[in-house]
C-alpha cells in the first residue's frame, strides 16, 4: 500500500488537451467507434453547413463519397473565417477546426439556432480523421489548410481566385485505426440526408457516390417540407384526412420559438410520431410532443363534444387519439436542453406550452372550418377506443385465468431451468416436428422451445383486440413475459433472446416477416434491447470423404463448388493465357452471377440475349447484367462467348468437377434433421450462424412494414416488380 501511495503523485496525472482527449475517448464525443459513429462524422459536418441553411446563408449542399473513399461535404455559405483569431493568434479556421467549444453559435448573434451547441462537431471530425483537407471560398479568394489526426500539416494558404463565390468544402479520411468499420453506407446516408432535406425547405441536397463500380445518384430538395415528408411516410397507407400543417412562433425565456406541425391520418393501426429540434431527431420524444399531444386531445375532445360526436361518456383516451396518426413536429429553440437515456430529449419547459397554444388555436380553426374531414378522425378515434375496451375486456379474462400475467405459463412451451434472463434463450419454432426435434436435442438448462402452429396473424392489418383474441399470439406474450400494451414491462422479459427458428423456405420466409411485424410493431423495445434473434438454419449437408459439412445458403454452395472445381482444373481467358486460382475464381463467380441474373429475366418471360441487343430496354434485371457482361470483358469475353454455350460449358464443368465425391442433401425444413442435427447446426452457441435484429433506421423499417404487410397493394406489386431481379436467394 506504500510503494503505491509513494508512486502515485503528481507526475502520474495525465492531462488530455483538444485533439488527444477526442481520440483517447472517442465515444465520449461521438457514441461509438463503429458503423453510427462512423457515419456521425458526416453529419456533424454536414450539420455546419445546414446551420448555415438555417441562418439563410446556404441554399446547396453537395456530398460525394470519393473513390478512396474519403467524403467530401461542400456548401454555398459564407464560408468559415480566415483571418486572424484576436486572442489565439492564428487563422480562425485553424481554431474552429482544432480546439474543442470554439464556433460562431455561442453569443446567439450569427447562428439564432443551431443542432451543434456545444461547438466540438467539426473539430472532433478532424480528430477522427486520418487527414483532412478544408477549402474556403470568402473574400474573392479560395483559401486551403490540410491536417491530420487534428494536427496541421499544411498551413493555410491562397490557392485562387473565386469572385464572388463564397462556401466551404470539407474532406476527410476517417482513421481506421480508431474505426471497425470501414466504408460509408449509400442507404445509412441517403436516410439521413434526404431527413435533413425535408425539415429544411427550399435547401438542395446532392448526394453522390464515387466509390466502387457501383455509382449512384440522388438529388433532395422539397419545397413542401415537412408536409412531403408527411405524405413519404404515408406513401404506402391509405389516408383518411389530407395533410395538416400548423406554424407559428412566440417568445420564450430564451428568445423567439418557432414550431412546425405536419400530421394526417390513415386507416392504419400504429402512430408514428417524428419530433425534432433544431433538425436534430429527438428520438425520446419531449416537451415539444408532449405539447402536439395535449393539444391535440383536448381540442378534438372538445369540439367533438361541442357538436355531439363524442359523448361526455366516452373513455376516450389520448392513445385513442393518435391510433393511424403519422405527426411530424420540428421546433427550432435558441438555447436546447436535451436529456434522457440517449440525450436526445428535448427538455425545454417552455415549449410545451408553445407547441400546445399553437396546435389547439390552429386545430380549432381547421375543424370547424373542414367539418367533413372533422367527422371522419372523430369516427376513426371511436373505432380505436371501441377495440381498445375490447382489448382491455379480453386481458382481464385472460388474465382471471392467470395466462396473460405468466402465472400460467402455456401448456406447450417447453421451458428451461435457468432464471436468469440474461441466460435463457427462447426458440420459436415452426410447426410441431421442428418443434419436437428442438425439444429433444436442446439444452434444457439455458433452452426453452416454443412451437408454433400456422402463420401467425399479421398485426400490419389488425386492431388491437383481434390481436389479443389470436391463440399464437396470446401464448407468446405469456411466454415472453412483459405483458402487453399499456401493461408492458420489459424488465419482466423471461429472455434475453428470442430466437425465430423457421424453415430455409419462402413459407419459412413468411412466417418469419409475420414475427417481425408483430415485434416491431408490439414489441419494439424488444428490438431495441437487441433481444431478438434469427436463426439461420443450414440448406445443405455436403459429405465427402465420411466428413460431413453444413452450408447456409445456395451462394455458399456455389461458392464451396467452385473452390473444389477449381482444384486441377485449368481456367483460361479469351487470349488462351492460363489464369491464376484467384482471377480463376472471380471469373467463374462472375459467370455464376450471369448465369442467375439471366435465370430471373427468364423467369418473367424476357429473352435476355434480346434485351441485352436492344439498347433502349431499361430497368434493373438488364442494368444488372451490362455491367455483369462489362466485367466479363475484362478477361477478353464478350456476351456472345456466353450465349454461345461456351462460356456455359465452362461454369458447368467447373461444377460437376467440384461434385465429384460429394453427397449433396438439401434439406426442405427443420422438422427433415433430427435433434442432434438441429442441435449442431441451428441450436448450439458454439457453432450456430445467429443474426440480431436491430433498429438502425426506425423509418425506413417502418415503411418497409407498411409496404410489405399493409392493405395497399399496389404499392407492393410494383416494390416486388422493381426488385425481383435483385433477389438472389428467393428460396432462403
Amino acid at each position: 500500500m506504500s510503494e503505491n501511495v509513494s508512486n502515485y503523485n503528481a507526475e502520474n496525472i495525465q492531462v488530455l488537451e483538444g485533439m488527444e482527449a477526442v481520440r483517447k475517448r472517442p465515444a465520449m464525443y461521438i457514441g461509438d467507434t463503429g458503423e453510427r459513429g462512423y457515419h456521425h462524422l458526416v453529419y456533424e459536418v454536414v450539420d455546419n453547413s445546414i446551420d448555415e441553411a438555417l441562418a439563410g446563408y446556404c441554399s446547396l449542399i453537395d456530398v460525394i463519397i470519393n473513390p478512396d473513399g474519403s467524403l467530401t461535404v461542400q456548401d454555398n455559405g459564407r464560408g468559415i473565417p480566415v483571418d486572424m483569431h484576436p486572442v489565439q493568434h492564428r487563422p480562425a479556421i485553424e481554431v474552429v477546426l482544432t480546439v474543442l467549444h470554439a464556433g460562431g453559435k455561442f453569443d446567439g448573434s450569427n447562428y439564432k439556432v443551431s443542432g451543434g451547441l456545444h461547438g466540438v462537431g467539426v473539430s472532433c471530425v478532424n480528430a477522427l480523421s486520418d487527414w483532412m483537407k478544408v477549402e474556403v471560398k470568402r473574400g474573392g479568394k479560395i483559401h486551403e489548410i490540410e491536417f491530420s489526426r487534428g494536427h496541421v500539416t499544411k498551413e493555410l494558404s491562397v490557392i485562387g481566385e473565386c469572385g464572388d463565390e463564397t462556401g466551404t468544402k470539407v474532406t476527410f479520411f476517417p482513421d481506421h485505426t480508431i474505426f471497425t468499420c470501414r466504408a460509408f453506407k449509400w442507404e445509412t446516408l441517403c436516410n439521413r440526408l434526404r431527413e435533413l432535406a425535408f425539415l429544411n425547405k427550399g435547401v438542395t441536397i446532392h448526394f453522390r457516390d464515387d466509390e466502387g463500380e457501383t455509382h449512384h445518384e440522388e438529388t433532395f430538395h422539397y419545397e413542401g417540407g415537412i408536409d412531403e415528408f408527411t405524405e413519404y411516410l404515408n406513401a404506402n397507407k391509405k389516408p383518411l384526412s389530407p395533410v395538416i400543417h400548423f406554424e407559428g412562433e412566440r417568445e420564450g425565456t430564451t428568445g423567439m420559438v418557432q414550431a412546425e406541425v405536419s400530421f394526417q391520418y390513415t386507416d392504419s393501426y400504429t402512430t408514428l410520431e417524428q419530433t425534432y429540434c433544431n433538425n436534430i431527431h429527438t428520438i425520446e420524444g419531449g416537451t415539444h410532443l408532449t405539447g402536439f399531444r395535449r393539444a391535440l386531445t383536448s381540442t378534438i375532445n372538445k369540439y367533438g363534444v361541442e357538436n355531439k360526436l363524442i359523448k361526455e361518456k366516452d373513455n376516450i383516451t389520448g392513445e385513442d387519439m393518435r391510433e393511424g396518426l403519422t405527426v411530424i413536429v420540428s421546433v427550432k429553440v435558441p438555447q436546447p436542453q436535451f436529456e434522457g437515456q440517449t440525450k436526445t430529449k428535448l427538455g425545454n419547459g417552455e415549449v410545451d406550452g408553445i407547441v400546445a397554444g399553437i396546435v389547439a388555436d390552429k386545430l380549432k380553426t381547421f375543424l370547424d372550418e373542414n367539418p367533413a374531414v372533422a367527422k371522419i378522425i372523430i369516427e376513426k378515434i371511436q373505432l380505436a377506443c371501441r377495440a381498445r375496451e375490447a382489448a382491455r375486456a379480453a386481458r382481464e379474462s385472460t388474465r382471471r385465468k392467470g395466462v396473460m400475467d405468466g402465472l400460467s405459463l402455456p401448456g406447450k412451451l417447453r421451458d428451461c431451468s435457468e432464471r436468469d434472463p440474461a441466460k435463457t434463450e427462447l426458440f420459436l419454432v415452426e410447426g410441431d416436428s421442428a418443434g419436437g426435434s428442438a425439444q429433444t436435442g436442446r439444452d434444457r438448462a439455458t433452452q426453452a422451445i416454443l412451437p408454433l402452429r400456422g402463420k401467425v396473424l399479421n398485426v400490419e392489418k389488425a386492431r388491437i383486440d383481434r390481436v389479443l383474441a389470436n391463440q399464437e399470439i396470446r401464448t407468446m406474450i405469456t411466454a415472453i413475459g412483459c405483458g402487453f400494451a399499456e401493461e408492458w414491462d420489459i424488465s419482466k422479459a423471461r429472455y434475453h433472446k428470442i430466437v425465430i427458428m423457421t424453415d430455409a423456405d419462402v413459407d419459412g420466409a413468411h412466417i418469419r416477416t409475420l414475427l417481425l411485424t408483430f415485434f416491431f410493431r408490439k414489441m419494439p423495445e424488444l428490438i431495441e434491447k437487441g433481444y431478438v434473434y434469427l436463426a439461420q438454419p443450414p440448406l445443405y449437408k455436403v459429405e465427402r470423404k465420411k466428413k460431413i459439412e453444413y452450408i447456409l445458403t445456395d451462394g455458399d454452395l456455389t461458392s464451396k463448388l467452385l473452390t473444389l472445381g477449381l482444384d486441377d482444373f485449368e481456367v483460361k481467358d479469351k487470349a488462351g493465357n492460363v489464369l491464376d486460382a484467384g482471377k480463376a475464381r472471380e471469373l467463374l463467380t462472375l459467370l455464376a452471377e450471369i448465369e442467375a441474373t439471366i435465370k430471373l429475366l427468364e423467369e418473367r418471360g424476357f429473352n435476355a440475349e434480346a434485351l441485352l441487343a436492344d439498347e433502349t430496354s431499361q430497368g434493373g434485371g438488364v442494368s444488372m447484367l451490362r455491367k455483369e457482361i462489362k466485367s466479363l470483358e475484362g478477361f477478353g469475353y464478350s456476351a456472345g462467348d456466353y450465349f454461345d454455350g461456351t462460356l456455359k460449358s465452362l461454369l458447368e464443368n467447373v461444377r460437376v468437377h467440384g461434385k465429384q465425391g460429394l453427397s449433396i442433401y438439401r434439406f426442405k425444413g427443420l422438422g427433415e434433421m433430427d435433434a442432434e442435427e438441429l442441435y449442431d447446426t441451428t441450436m448450439n452457441p458454439a457453432k450456430r450462424h445467429m443474426l440480431r435484429v436491430t433498429m438502425e433506421d426506425a423509418l425506413a423499417a417502418d415503411r418497409m412494414f407498411t409496404l410489405l404487410m399493409g392493405d395497399e397493394v399496389e404499392p407492393r406489386r410494383k416494390f416486388i416488380e422493381d426488385n425481383a431481379l435483385n433477389v438472389r436467394n428467393l428460396d432462403f
